[in-house]
């Protein structure tokens, strides 16, 4: 079956996120746009898994929980899991390697957590987008032993991206996707960077907004729409 994915976008948790980025907002929204693949990836950050996982649930939509972790050498990597109890599992070993810095809500705004009925459950006090010490360089590993994997992000940004950081796709990090951003030029990127023709690339939105959610149109080919399929194939999608 074709699954119409999505599989990075934020919260109203993440600092940049619209406040409008509920839990309900990005469900309902993805039904509406015909999506019936998401994943949810604040910043260093996956309390607000929990709410999007049930709802989607609730409502058809298979949920990946996970988080876009900034490394120690400032790029922006994908991390997904299949439930949100793993994410939060992983999330409890990265908090521990965030920076300590106060989040400044007049300047980056509030950081909420929210339930299923978007109600304030929470707020995180540390300031969200900043790098942490954890190298790109251990992050696939360290996202599977915590039963998830990982992808470096939109490599196609002049920013806080593996290639404009790095140059390169360091082979030793063992990724086996990629992701670009919409406006990403694939067949370009190719070119230059040949590790690619071995990856897998997919197109994400990185909506912080919900306007800058997309319309489905990216699918991946599984038997079920299951999250451990949607694991399975990202570890191995070229086989």
């Amino acid at each position: 079956m074709k699954a119409f994915y999505d599989l990075h976008m934020h919260s109203c948790l993440s600092p940049c996120g619209d406040p409008d980025m509920t839990p309900n907002n990005i469900v309902g929204m993805s039904t509406l746009l015909g999506l019936n693949l998401i994943a949810l990836t604040d910043h260093n950050t996956c309390q607000n898994c929990p709410a999007v996982e049930e709802l989607g649930k609730a409502n058809g939509i298979c949920v990946l929980s996970g988080m876009e972790l900034t490394t120690s050498e400032e790029i922006h990597v994908v991390c997904l899991f299949p439930t949100a109890e793993k994410a939060l599992k992983f999330e409890s070993f990265v908090s521990q390697h965030r920076m300590k810095i106060k989040n400044k809500k007049e300047i980056y705004g509030e950081q909420l957590i929210l339930n299923a009925q978007d109600e304030k459950i929470g707020e995180i006090e540390e300031l969200l987008i900043l790098a942490t010490d954890i190298s790109i360089m251990d992050i696939k590993k360290l996202c599977s032993e915590y039963g998830g994997t990982a992808f470096p992000a939109h490599i196609n940004r002049d920013s806080c991206s593996v290639l404009s950081v790095l140059g390169e796709i360091p082979p030793e990090c063992n990724f086996s996707v990629a992701e670009v951003s919409q406006s990403g030029d694939i067949e370009k990127l190719t070119a230059s960077h040949p590790i690619l023709k071995n990856m897998y690339i997919i197109r994400d939105s990185d909506a912080h907004y919900l306007e800058n959610m997309r319309d489905a149109g990216p699918y991946i080919e599984i038997d079920e729409l299951t999250a451990e399929n949607v694991m399975n194939f990202l570890e191995d999608p070229l086989k």
